[in-house]
């Protein structure tokens, strides 16, 4: 059970207050309250303007499955869809502004609200099975940082 309290410090800004988390160790629970703590007055856009190769398409945010760089190219799986962009996935990543995006391997970030499934693949990765029956590989460099935004 996570316990709070005020402490008043007249020297602290009431803009840019400090907040300090104790506790014993630093488990992945305490991980994701100091991620959610940092992320707090960032506000998180409903809807993403997405360039294609023809047009500009509005793509609510909470629709993307997963982000996905093949040849060059940033494939967007959506509930609707896939989209074609010329987006740098680590432009899209810093737009999205939110945490339930995370990064699995150096092409690919899923949103963790359409994850369904994660299996043992080859040599330390994972498979990731998504809504739509969208899949993707989890590389092993990326299956720690994973597991602590599940909370695992």
């Amino acid at each position: 059970m996570i316990h709070s309290r005020f402490e008043q410090q007249s020297d602290i800004s009431v803009t840019d207050p400090e907040v300090v988390v104790k506790a014993a160790s630093q488990e992945a629970d305490i991980l994701t309250l100091m991620a959610y703590i940092d992320h707090f007055d960032q506000s998180q856009p409903a809807i993403l303007p997405v360039k294609t190769s023809d047009r500009l398409m509005m793509v609510k945010t909470a629709d993307i499955i997963l982000a996905d760089i093949q040849q060059g190219q940033l494939f967007l799986y959506t509930a609707t869809g896939v989209i074609k962009s010329k987006e740098p996935l680590v432009h899209l990543q810093k737009r999205l502004a939110n945490p339930d995006f995370v990064q699995v391997s150096k092409h690919a970030i899923l949103n963790l609200n359409h994850l369904f499934t994660l299996s043992d693949s080859f040599s330390g990765n994972m498979t990731a099975s998504l809504a739509n029956q969208v899949k993707t590989d989890v590389s092993r460099k990326y299956v720690k940082s994973l597991m602590q935004s599940l909370g695992i």
